[in-house]
């Protein structure tokens, strides 16, 4: 069964960028699609990326899109979420997730894990 933990947020100043990574064990990550995630209190858990397994497509939630850039690196079994012009609506616990449908939607994923703070403020 693949499990994934999550790493590399932190507090950055609106503008800044932080890179959140994703590291796979237990099966390769080719097997599945992967998504981002990220929910802020008082707020519903929202999709921000998607990875298809079917092709290798990634689609971006409106919020993230021209700002985000979600990428798989399969040697290292890990995939990632590069965040750059960060604003305080960005602010988050941030998850990353899979599903082993293979053109998934976002309520197809369904599997969390602790998440990864990210926190933008000046």
């Amino acid at each position: 069964q693949l499990q994934l933990k999550e790493s590399g947020g932190g507090l950055v100043q609106p503008g800044g960028s932080l890179t959140l990574s994703c590291a796979a064990s237990g099966s390769r990550l080719g097997l599945y699609s992967l998504a981002w995630f990220r929910q802020a209190p008082g707020k519903e858990r929202e999709g921000v990326s998607l990875l298809s397994g079917t092709d290798g497509r990634i689609s971006y939630a409106a919020s993230a899109k021209g700002r985000f850039t979600m990428s798989r690196d399969d040697a290292k079994n890990t995939f990632y979420l590069q965040m750059n012009s960060l604003e305080p609506e960005d602010s988050a616990m941030y998850y990353c997730t899979f599903t082993r449908f293979l053109q998934p939607v976002w309520t197809d994923f369904s599997s969390w894990g602790p998440g990864t703070q990210v926190t933008v403020s000046s």
